[in-house]
Formats: C-alpha cells, structure tokens, sequence
C-alpha cells in the first residue's frame, strides 16, 4: 500500500493558500456564480450532486450554483474539456478530480491552490482517514478536498439469471468466473455485459488484482516494476479469456448495467457508483430491488482488497468566483454535504464521522470492507496512474479490443508503464 500511497507524493508543489479574495462572478438576480464542473451527468451521481448543490445554495443564499457537468463516463470528455479551459486561462471555479495521481499534472502546471489552510481551518485532517490525507498530498501541500470513496472492484449480477444457469453462488475465483460465464452462455443470455472502452479498462484492471493478488498488484505502480513478466501475461490471458464473454459494447456502464438489472445479462464488473444507479427510484434509477433483481460481491479473486478511488474537488488558480469556489469546498468536505450526497451516488463518505445509519444494504458492506480490505489504487480512475500514463494505457486496451492480441496488450502496456512510471 505504501507504494499507491507514495505516488501522489512525486512532482512539484505550487500554488497559494486558500486565503485572499477575488472579483466574484455576476449571474441573474444579482447573485454570484459559482461554477462547478464535473462529470457527474447519470443517474445516482447526478442525484448526489443535486442533494449537495441544495445544501449549498440554503447555506450561501448570495451563491447561485451553475452545473458545468459533462457527459461521459469516467470523466475523459470532461477532462478533456478542462484542459482546454485551463490553457484558455478560464478555469471553472471549482472542478472534479480523483485524489490520487490524477492531480499530479495540475498541480506540477501550477494550476491549483494549496488547500492546506482550509484542512486547518475546517480540521479536517482528523475527520479524513490519514491514508487519505497523504494519498492526495504533494510534499507536505494538499491540493482536493474528497467526497467520497468508491470501490471499483464489484461483481454485480442478477441472481436470477444465474439460478437459471445453474451458478449457486457468485464466483469467487477467476476459474469459477470463467466457469459461470460458460453456463451462462448455454442458456443463450449475455455472460458479461461491457460499456465504452474504459470499462473495458476498469474490467482489465479487477482481472489483474484477482490474479496477482493486492501486494503484486501494487507493485505494478513502483519504479522498475516488470510488466512483461509471466505473472502479468497470466493476468492478461485470464482478462482475455474472460473477455470472450463479453456481449455487445454499450455506449456507456449505465445501459451495460441495465442489461444485468433487466436480466439480460448475468454480470458486469462497474463500481459502485452503479449502486446508485440500480437503487435510487425510478425518476433518478432504476428503482430495483437488491438481493432480487441484483446483487453484488466482489470481483473474482479480489475478496479482501478494495480497489478504491475518491472523487475530490479543487481550486483552480484564477477562479472568477474564488471565494464561492471555498464556500462549495465547505459543503463537499462537510459532514451535512456527504451525507447528503454518498448514499444517492452510491458510495461512502470520506470523513471518518458520517452518520452510519445512512449507510445500508451495500453501503453497509463497503463501510466494513473499506476498515478492514487491504488497499489498491484504481488504474481507470486516477488513483495508481498519471493520465498521460492512464492514456496510453486505453490506446493499448481499445487496440487489444480489435486485435485480440494479448501480446500485443502486455507490450503496450509495458511501453506505457515505461514512458509514464511517476
């Protein structure tokens, strides 16, 4: 763990304090704007946005929010976007990143503000888990306040599409996935379903934590580590052979989900964010029952790790509404606003005091897992890698999808982790 710990701790600092005033931005009625970007667009993530932007504009009555949201999953649209903005000069006051590696090029580019003071003035190095609070800091600085955690490694499925297979229980083993996925088959429905390519990428790296085990897993993310070993090319037939199960590509996880949800399909590899998405009522979810028409577990051969990422927020350097920017950091690190906002996205709060009694049915299960799992940083979603790391390492899995080359893949990767390693 050490080592995913000490990745964001690599790169430069930079940055003011979050102290000082700026210009605030005009909107309608008089009221200052405060622009929050961020890829939060589908169902359960939009609703958790929602019940947090509530409690921001009721504690900051001279605040309008503005939802600069951008579809797309796993925010690559998104940070794309961003980017463009940021070398404009015209950084949304506030915007979404995972804590983790991700943040790494912001912060060496001098695009955001030390956050330090607020974590002082909001103490909220003793509400924030202390892995977390050196995972996203940078030589002593601390630049995103997170909002959650989510895990990436669960195995969702439809009990009764595997009762009519023939499975009893949801696979724990790599072997015993592959075997459920061949009954599936036989009875004519969907295995596994996928989304765009980076689910593909989120499946790939739950298949490389099953079978290399948390500590080698991790060790991928080191200085030196060898990606053309045996053990990876191992890991990478077994994602190739699960793979070969795999139904039609959806355009993105939710209607891949929907398929397991409706019965179509047996399983899908998503994180938990789909929780969300199967639970909440139908004008925000699908409005499905849990244990009946889905249920979970984790990732075959990954029991006992949480193979975690945490969406954060940030502040840009040149925010037009710089002080609304810290007004909506207040909410996203509060006690009230993660509340709020974890059980409908469908994940858990990042403060160690949330109220626990929010948290059932699968929630209840990440929050024991969460204090008890050994720990592994996402590759998809920015805690592992860097992004030009994490893009070269979708170019060599949108490749594989079309070659089905898992040579080529290990070599890709291998050249990815060469030109990127933090």
């Amino acid at each position: 763990m050490a080592s995913v710990l000490g990745l964001a701790a690599c790169g430069g600092g930079g940055g003011g304090t979050a102290t000082g005033s700026q210009a605030p931005a005009a909107s309608s009625g008089g009221k200052q704007q405060v622009e929050v970007f961020s890829w939060w667009t589908g169902p359960g993530e939009a609703d958790g946005l929602k019940a947090m932007r509530k409690i921001f504009e009721e504690q900051n009555p001279n605040y309008t929010f503005f939802d600069a949201a951008v579809a797309g999953g796993s925010g690559d649209k998104a940070k794309a976007l961003l980017q463009s903005k940021l070398q404009a000069n015209t950084p949304p006051d506030t915007f979404q990143g995972h804590a983790g590696a991700e943040l790494q090029g912001y912060i060496k580019a001098g695009n955001l503000e030390d956050l330090t003071a607020l974590y002082d003035e909001l103490k909220l190095k003793d509400v924030f888990p202390a892995q977390l609070v050196e995972q996203i800091s940078v030589e002593g600085k601390i630049y995103s306040v997170p909002v959650n955690i989510h895990r990436s490694n669960v195995l969702w499925f439809n009990p009764a599409v595997l009762k009519e297979a023939g499975v009893a229980a949801a696979p724990k083993t790599i072997e015993e996935f592959l075997a459920a996925l061949e009954k599936v088959k036989a009875k004519g429905k969907i295995p596994l379903s996928i989304g765009s390519e980076w689910t593909v990428t989120h499946l790939m790296e739950s298949v490389l934590l099953g079978t290399l085990g948390a500590d080698a897993y991790n060790a991928l993310f080191k200085p030196g580590a060898d990606w053309n070993s045996a053990q990876v090319g191992a890991a990478l037939t077994n994602f190739a052979k699960i793979m070969e199960y795999a139904g039609d590509p959806q355009d993105d996880w939710q209607p891949a989900a929907k398929q397991v949800a409706d019965g179509q399909a047996a399983f899908n590899v998503m994180g938990d964010w789909a929780y969300g998405y199967f639970h909440n009522p139908p004008e925000g979810g699908l409005g499905k029952k849990s244990k009946t028409d889905f249920d979970w577990a984790p990732a075959p051969g990954t029991e006992g790790t949480y193979l975690w990422l945490s969406d954060s927020f940030t502040l840009p350097k040149g925010a037009k509404n710089r002080d609304g920017a810290l007004a909506w950091l207040k909410v996203a690190a509060s006690k009230e606003g993660q509340d709020a906002f974890n059980p409908m996205k469908g994940s858990i709060p990042a403060r160690k005091d949330a109220d626990q009694s929010l948290y059932t049915d699968y929630l209840a299960d990440a929050l024991k897992d969460w204090s008890g799992d050994k720990l592994a940083g996402s590759i998809q979603h920015g805690v592992a890698v860097n992004q030009p790391w994490l893009a070269a390492i979708n170019e060599a899995v949108g490749l594989y999808i079309g070659s089905k080359d898992v040579k080529a893949l290990q070599q890709g990767l291998a050249d990815a982790a060469t030109a990127n390693a933090q």
